[in-house]
């Protein structure tokens, strides 16, 4: 049984309502959002309070979560507040008016958010140990993940907004201020550098400021993929957008691609506390999450203790494949038949144990397609690949599980627009996955499983396939046979196929 939730994020720059739907354990889907930039921080350096217009804008915007509730029949809500209302000396203007509104936000400490943060990268990367920096707009949380657990973190005052109001007087900001921004987050990491530089483990950060300056990095160098989760945003990117951004105003700022326009100002700070950290903490890039707070903070509504999935990709990959459960069996038929013909040929071929698993999450999703239209599924499949957000799988394999979809029905399997994001071998590894792929499919051409038998016997010079059921497969090999010529192309040995 499907459920939903939603969950309210008042963040110290901008509020959020997220709504997810989900089968506890199994697959969830992210509905809707509602996203207004509140700007909770608004001289929150400075005064140590709320500012009345802050506290207004954002109980109009649970006004309106409250309206959206009742008009979607949305139940559970989980409200939770961080920095700026953690540090405001009047926050209880803010959260009495709410609480008498039926929606009383939790205000969650430092190490919580830092928990939450390292709960999201369990849930969307395939690592087993990080440094997890969390940016926002009141504070900045820098936490250590450890066998994919929590194991230790604090909240630092280095929010972008926060840098802006204490640091940054002019525009563009005058050098002076931008030496200032920099000792300041040295000296507030102090604690932290010493186990940065002995511990070298990736780093991944989340929030909106590191989100638009990796976007805004991409629009620059024209990145083929528009994926953010996942990327990885090196120094020597982010230290010419930088540059980029110091000479430049808050106005011009907004007419840079990818960045945000109620960003525009602020951003400035949250690069320069970036920058500092990587340098300081001697990385060379940084990986881009595109989970944060909201996730970490669903997963305990989604998952069992310890909220995390066995596996990062299994999950997203049967996220996407539950969305055309009518597809299950046709697609079960085809992933064997795949993997029958993948494991025949690898020892001869040198083919890996990635490559395979490419190939049965290819098979799977192979005709996602086909809920857009029949004509041109391959092209509407590889598009939904794209665009679906497959935690735990690199840009490169994504990008190769696209290409397969999109070549698994015709044409000549080539890389195209997603060639810079493949590596040396790939274009043979797409060329001999995608002809396995098609092959399958082929044998499964008449959507039934009438193939139960399938003898794969590798010659010198040729590979004959024995096809066999019940019935009379017929259709099954007649398709099947033209897939020879790419066959040969793809693996440099004759194909027959032949009905026994």
């Amino acid at each position: 049984m499907e459920r939903r939730v939603g969950l309210v994020d008042l963040g110290s720059g901008t509020a959020r309502l997220v709504v997810y739907a989900y089968v506890p354990g199994r697959r969830y889907r992210l509905v809707d959002e509602l996203r207004e930039p509140v700007r909770l921080g608004q001289g929150l350096a400075r005064s140590g309070r709320l500012a009345p217009e802050a506290v207004l804008r954002a109980l109009a915007f649970l006004a309106a979560v409250q309206d959206y509730a009742q008009a979607t029949g949305l139940e559970r809500l989980d409200v939770f507040a961080t920095s700026a209302v953690r540090s405001a000396e009047n926050a209880r203007e803010l959260l009495e008016p709410a609480r008498r509104m039926g929606l009383a936000p939790r205000v969650l400490s430092g190490e919580e958010e830092a928990r939450y943060g390292v709960l999201a990268v369990s849930g969307g990367f395939e690592l087993e140990d990080a440094w997890v920096v969390d940016l926002g707009g009141g504070s900045a949380q820098l936490s250590r993940m450890r066998r994919r657990a929590f194991a230790g973190g604090r909240a630092y005052p280095l929010g972008a907004v926060r840098l802006y109001e204490r640091f940054l007087e002019h525009d563009p900001p005058k050098p002076r201020e931008v030496r200032a921004l920099e000792r300041e987050v040295k000296a507030q990491l102090a604690d932290a550098l010493p186990e940065l530089e002995r511990a070298r483990l990736p780093l991944v950060a989340m929030g909106g400021t590191v989100r638009n300056l990796a976007r805004a990095v991409q629009r620059a160098g024209r990145y083929p993929l528009e994926r953010l989760h996942g990327y990885a945003l090196t120094r020597d990117a982010l230290e010419a957008l930088t540059e980029k951004l110091l000479t430049k105003s808050a106005a011009a700022r907004r007419r840079v691609p990818g960045l945000s326009a109620d960003r525009a100002d602020v951003i400035v700070a949250g690069a320069l506390a970036y920058r500092t950290l990587l340098r300081a903490g001697g990385f060379s890039e940084l990986f881009v999450s595109g989970f944060g707070l909201r996730e970490g903070v669903f997963f305990e509504h989604f998952l069992p203790p310890p909220h995390r999935p066995d596996s990062v990709r299994a999950l997203h990959l049967a996220n996407l494949e539950a969305r055309f459960a009518e597809l299950a069996q046709h697609t079960q038929s085809v992933r064997a038949l795949a993997l029958r013909l993948f494991d025949a040929l690898a020892p001869r071929f040198g083919m890996t144990a990635e490559d395979r698993v490419l190939l049965e999450a290819a098979a799977r999703v192979h005709d996602v397609g086909l809920t857009v239209d029949f004509y041109d599924h391959h092209k509407h499949g590889a598009y939904l690949v794209l665009q679906h957000t497959l935690a735990g799988w690199s840009h490169r394999e994504q990008a190769l599980l696209a290409l397969l979809v999109r070549y698994h029905r015709k044409g000549r399997p080539r890389p195209g627009a997603l060639a810079p994001l493949l590596e040396a071998g790939d274009e043979v590894r797409l060329a001999r996955l995608a002809v396995l792929l098609r092959l399958a499919e082929h044998l499964e051409r008449a959507r039934s499983g009438r193939v139960k038998r399938l003898e794969v016997e590798v010659g010198n010079e040729e590979v004959t396939l024995r096809v066999g059921g019940p019935e009379n497969p017929w259709v099954e090999v007649w398709e099947a046979q033209k897939d020879a010529g790419l066959f040969e192309r793809a693996f440099g040995l004759r194909l027959r196929v032949l009905g026994v």
